[in-house]
């Protein structure tokens, strides 16, 4: 029985404050919050996290409005009133999501511009061809870790979606193995909380540009240093931060949701993996809530006045599902959704996220084909944050099978990628009572150690 809705109070109610956006009842039932707030208009107010109050836009035409309009919405959150003016927590979880960085996503104009162009002409240099070899060489790893289980049984979410971006991103980063292991805890601890763990990325990051500084290489975070924009050190460093965190944790969602739909009992059989993640990216964004931009003037959205430089989130999740939106949803192209934004902040690196996405859930199903999952889709647990739509868990069965220990040619250079799961204490592996595998074998280094020595048949 689902729990009663906090937006059965209408939004900025005086006498009961706003509709939460964060906790158990927003979790259990997120387009039950969507669907009552677009009863008030494309926006409503919302407690995105206790005590911190935004505009949330509901509306697919409204979130357009906002996301091309860069003359009268700007994303340099040190505008923000009530940050200013003392009144956010601060321990609040909003601010590591809402807070300024200097890298591009918090950037305007100008600022914006060189530090977008330098990571987009980086980006344009990846090889498909040898992003989807990455992509494979790193699924056919992760995959023969957990494949032998004599249970035949697996957690897919930690054992499969998580790692597996952060082993590609780590390869695209150029990473040696010692600071590949270090850049997963970091990025890892960061999704868990994990006290230290900015200073753990932080510091794997600066040691991995001085590296390139010496020995610069075929990689993106060479050129990224070797860019026309001429890029400080830490401005490298903010946008590897960057592409980390908005692309490794994203994509491991949509890999999880996609082969949760993929494998549930409502996908009709013959349907194209593609078709299952564009279904993932429509109905299941990723990234749920985020894009705070602050208006540069008054405005009004629907009959309701915004204050200048107070916050307006983007519901991609909202706009995706919008009712007069999904009338005429088929006549749309199959990208027209908004999960990965859109204007001049839209993600960069869609077109590989949607590669290492489908090539993902291919893998998963060319190794194991007689793969299921042992619940139902609609009984799988989705995590109760505001800012992302993920699976908690994705437990499958199979018939267990031994895998071969070397990969198939190596791509170059592979590297680190960090793991939502991990910790800095403890990599994301299966324990020896599962696999039969030694603990001697187990403990030879950190994820992307072991990635690279299996990809050399050690």
């Amino acid at each position: 029985m689902q729990q009663p809705l906090d937006s059965q109070i209408p939004p900025g109610c005086p006498a009961h404050g706003n509709v939460q956006m964060y906790g158990p009842s927003f979790g259990a039932d997120p387009e039950g919050h969507y669907a009552q707030l677009r009863t008030f208009g494309p926006s409503a107010p919302v407690d995105i996290a206790p005590d911190v109050q935004a505009e949330l836009v509901t509306s697919y035409d409204a979130a357009l409005y906002v996301l091309q309009n860069p003359a009268s919405f700007v994303r340099d959150s040190r505008r923000w009133n009530a940050l200013n003016e003392g009144r956010v927590p601060a321990d609040s979880p909003a601010l590591p999501m809402m807070g300024y960085r200097p890298n591009a996503l918090f950037s305007d104009g100008a600022a914006h511009a060189r530090l977008r162009q330098a990571v987009t002409d980086s980006l344009a240099t990846v090889n498909e061809h040898q992003l989807i070899r990455q992509t494979q060489q790193s699924a056919n790893y992760l995959i023969s870790q957990f494949s032998t289980d004599i249970r035949g049984q697996a957690e897919l979410m930690a054992e499969y979606a998580q790692p597996l971006p952060l082993l590609v991103f780590s390869d695209l980063f150029g990473c040696p193995p010692e600071i590949g292991d270090r850049v997963i805890a970091g990025i890892s601890g960061i999704f868990e909380g994990t006290p230290g763990a900015d200073e753990v990325l932080g510091g794997a990051l600066t040691e991995l540009i001085a590296l390139k500084r010496r020995r610069p290489a075929a990689d993106l975070t060479t050129r990224l240093m070797e860019h026309p924009a001429q890029l400080s050190d830490e401005e490298v460093l903010h946008q590897l931060v960057t592409l980390l965190s908005g692309g490794t944790a994203p994509l491991a969602a949509a890999i999880g949701t996609s082969s949760a739909l993929y494998l549930g009992e409502d996908w009709q059989v013959g349907l194209p993996v593609e078709d299952a993640v564009s279904q993932t990216l429509w109905n299941y964004a990723p990234i749920a809530n985020y894009a705070a931009h602050y208006p540069t003037h008054d405005v009004e959205l629907g009959g309701r006045v915004v204050r200048a430089n107070d916050p307006i989130l983007v519901s991609f999740a909202a706009a995706n599902t919008d009712p007069k939106l999904t009338e005429h949803r088929e006549q749309l192209s199959a990208k027209a959704h908004l999960a990965f934004g859109a204007g001049p902040h839209a993600c960069p690196a869609k077109d590989p996220a949607f590669m290492i996405a489908v090539t993902a859930v291919e893998a998963l199903l060319n190794r194991l084909p007689d793969v299921e999952m042992r619940v139902p889709f609609k009984a799988l647990t989705w995590a109760p944050s505001p800012w992302s739509r993920t699976l908690v868990t994705l437990p499958i069965r199979f018939s267990p099978r031994a895998v071969p220990q070397a990969a198939e040619p190596a791509a170059p250079n592979p590297g680190p990628a960090p793991q939502q799961q991990a910790t800095p204490s403890s990599p994301p592996a299966t324990g020896p009572s599962r696999t039969g595998r030694s603990s001697a074998s187990q403990s030879k280094g950190g994820l992307f150690t072991r990635f690279l020595a299996w990809t050399r048949g050690e």
